[in-house]
């Protein structure tokens, strides 16, 4: 298989682990906030002194978790386009029509050096958190708060003047959950979050970059990345890992759910990893952080009874979008909330290969090798 070689000082990916630049990602699942992950994938550097480690950051990196808010033209345009999709329009696909929307609001788009690109990549994230609808009653229900414990009120974006600071795992909390929150939700979603954020050339990366090449703005690398992400073989599997785990009413249904997809001749959607042959370290942190959230929930016994089976059938390990798919099930999340995740958590890592390629300048134009007919002589 022909293979596209790009340099890139962002993911180092081995057999067991990765690292954004230098930092072991499943450390900083644990000990730093996803927006200052993203600022270490954008600038080189975590902000001083976060989570006990010391980078050494200053300039824009010092900037931390500030401004992450879009405007109120933003979030209106991007909440007015998601409105008109029908009931049941997975938040995947209300993404794909909120960044365009965001885009259409900000003049200052095509500005692609590193600051304007930082502030961009801030109220982008922010408007595709804040543009989605609530998932919950707007009155009469908890919401969680930046600790992962509820708080008094309805919910809140965290995109108003009063929420602006407000964490990003937290304020997609009441976007995919439906029901009641648990205490520490947002701890683990915000590990899923930097879990995600990159993973050097995924197919989406790729696809942003060749995008970022032509000189694209941010908004449209995104989009060119949610494009891509929600295939079956990328992000997408979060969606099928989800529907498998809910054609099983119980642990006991696992053989029969492992089984039909067998002799359908498919995969277990989830399951192996192109890297990662002896287990996705991303998924099995995030598998160990659901347990501490729920370790009696009954969805993650029908998980572990699907892994246990899959193992019994010497079956590929889980991966980071079957971890996905556990957490939106314990969580009590809405359909497609593992999709979601993944492309709110990707779109730092896009735009920070959006950034190698505005700084490298060089269009990236492959050639095919033509296989069809010859011209008649």
């Amino acid at each position: 298989m022909a293979e596209i070689v790009i340099e890139s000082a962002l993911t180092e990916i081995t057999s067991t682990t990765q690292r954004y630049r230098g930092y072991d990602a499943t450390d900083l699942a644990l000990r730093c906030s996803f927006e200052d992950v993203a600022m270490l994938l954008w600038t080189g550097s975590l902000p001083a002194g976060r989570a006990g480690l010391q980078p050494g950051a200053t300039g824009l990196a010092a900037a931390g978790s500030s401004g992450w808010h879009a405007t109120a033209e933003a979030l209106a345009a991007g909440r007015a386009a998601q409105a008109a999709l029908p009931t049941g329009t997975l938040p995947l696909e209300r993404l794909q029509v909120i960044v365009p929307a965001l885009a259409a609001t900000d003049q200052f788009r095509l500005h692609l050096d590193l600051p304007a690109v930082v502030q961009a990549g801030k109220a982008l994230v922010a408007g595709m958190a804040g543009a989605l609808p609530d998932a919950r009653p707007a009155h009469g229900t908890a919401s969680a708060g930046p600790s992962g414990s509820g708080s008094s009120g309805s919910g809140s974006s965290g995109t108003g003047p009063a929420g602006s600071e407000e964490a990003v795992a937290a304020r997609l909390v009441p976007k995919l959950c439906a029901g009641p929150i648990r205490p520490g939700l947002v701890r683990v979603l915000n590990a899923a979050l930097v879990l995600v954020a990159d993973h050097e050339l995924a197919a989406s990366t790729l696809a942003a970059r060749v995008a970022a090449s032509m000189r694209a703005d941010p908004y449209a690398v995104v989009a060119t990345g949610l494009g891509a992400m929600g295939g079956a073989l990328h992000g997408g599997a979060a969606l099928g890992a989800e529907l498998m785990l809910g054609s099983a009413s119980s642990p006991a249904d696992a053989p029969r759910v492992v089984g039909d997809l067998l002799r359908r001749g498919e995969k277990l959607p989830g399951f192996g990893h192109f890297v990662y042959k002896d287990g996705d370290p991303r998924a099995n942190l995030l598998l160990r952080l659901i347990a501490e959230l729920a370790p009696d929930a009954p969805q993650l016994a029908i998980a572990r009874a699907v892994t246990d089976e899959a193992r019994r059938r010497a079956l590929p390990e889980p991966n980071i979008e079957f971890a996905l798919a556990v957490l939106a099930g314990v969580a009590g999340m809405i359909r497609g909330s593992g999709e979601a995740i993944f492309a709110t958590g990707r779109t730092a890592g896009w735009l920070a290969h959006a950034l190698e390629e505005y700084e490298r300048n060089i269009p990236i134009r492959p050639r095919s090798i033509y296989t069809g007919p010859t011209a008649e002589t």
